[in-house]
């Protein structure tokens, strides 16, 4: 049998690390040696997440109790929260250079160190390893993906958006300055820990805007756009909790500088044409969080608006899935040379 790869993944009883579990099952070239979970250590993952019973997956150990150079790994998942993660990576690193790393934390994608203590509210910890970090927004930064050793897998939001504004701010076809996006997430966006204001009758029956005028995602979109745009650009975000399990929709509202709506759409569809995971929908169609669910797909939809030069652009994905481990895996798949589809050819579940 041909050698499979050996993969960790640390925070494999969040949503974000199960979900890499999910996918990394069905893939055919890796095999799932180490899950960390220090809340649950100890504890079999079927106890944890019992769709998880028919396989025989490791048990769930601390990352304290992890020998990194004894493990061998080729490649390890970070699921784990910002602020702990800077200081794993450097001690993993540090023992096993040679693994490579896929981070879904928000510790790496900020290029600079002084940014993330702004949004933070904390210094970053490993600047040394940041220098090395490469942002793992594929369709962007593919090239730079294949030869890194630490990825920073892109946030849900960001994603969402980046992926119907990067082309049209590297064409120059929109107004940098006239960018709204109006973003929308399920509940497992806040992650699995108890919160009160994540419970069912907190979150049922309504729609709410939060982390108004200064979401820590502003900065890894500003940092993007700004990039693909060649210029400074500060977005206006906002995003909202919506009371459902998956999902993401982002409703972005652009002015088009000497391009008409059906300008914009012609430039996603060819920037799109050949790529796996994006799908531009015809002129007019607008994308619906239903028909992703589950998938590591982002439908992309462009509508004009009434007023003249202006553009509506929808934007859905499955944020566990395109806007964390989908991606995330993607990323793997780059990194250890597999064909980048690999393990991720599910079609949406729906209805």
């Amino acid at each position: 049998m041909a050698h499979k790869a050996k993969i960790g993944i640390l925070g494999a009883s969040g949503y974000t690390g199960s979900e890499c579990v999910r996918l990394l099952l069905r893939h055919p070239q890796v095999e799932i040696v180490l899950l960390t979970a220090d809340r649950k250590a100890g504890q079999e993952m079927r106890d944890v997440f019992p769709q998880f019973a028919p396989f025989g997956l490791p048990k769930l150990v601390s990352i304290d109790s992890v020998d990194w150079a004894a493990a061998a790994l080729d490649l390890v998942f970070c699921a784990l929260p910002h602020a702990t993660t800077q200081k794993v990576l450097a001690a993993l690193l540090a023992a096993a250079p040679n693994t490579k790393v896929v981070d879904l934390s928000a510790d790496f994608r900020l290029a600079d160190t002084a940014a993330y203590a702004r949004w933070y509210g904390q210094e970053h910890s490993a600047p040394e390893l940041q220098k090395e970090a490469v942002y793992g927004l594929v369709e962007v930064h593919r090239d730079a993906i294949r030869t890194a050793r630490l990825v920073a897998n892109p946030g849900c939001y960001t994603t969402c958006a980046q992926l119907p504004l990067v082309p049209l701010l590297k064409a120059k076809a929109i107004d940098p300055d006239e960018i709204v996006v109006d973003a929308k997430s399920g509940v497992t966006g806040a992650g699995r820990a108890a919160k009160e204001n994540m419970l069912f009758s907190e979150v049922s029956e309504g729609f709410h805007a939060y982390g108004v005028g200064h979401h820590r995602h502003m900065a890894e979109l500003d940092q993007e756009f700004s990039l693909a745009a060649g210029r400074e650009v500060i977005v206006s975000f906002t995003p909202h909790l919506v009371p459902m399990n998956r999902g993401m929709l982002s409703t972005i509202y652009v002015r088009g500088l000497g391009k008409s709506p059906q300008d914009l759409h012609a430039i996603l569809a060819a920037t799109y044409a050949h790529e796996p995971f994006v799908q531009v929908l015809p002129f007019g169609e607008m994308p619906q969080t239903r028909h992703v669910r589950g998938s590591n797909m982002t439908f992309l939809g462009v509508h004009a608006d009434r007023q003249p030069g202006r553009a509506i652009i929808g934007s859905a994905l499955d944020n566990l899935v395109k806007g964390a481990a989908g991606q995330a895996v993607q990323n793997m798949n780059l990194v250890l040379g597999f064909a980048e589809t690999a393990g991720l050819e599910q079609v949406a579940l729906f209805p």
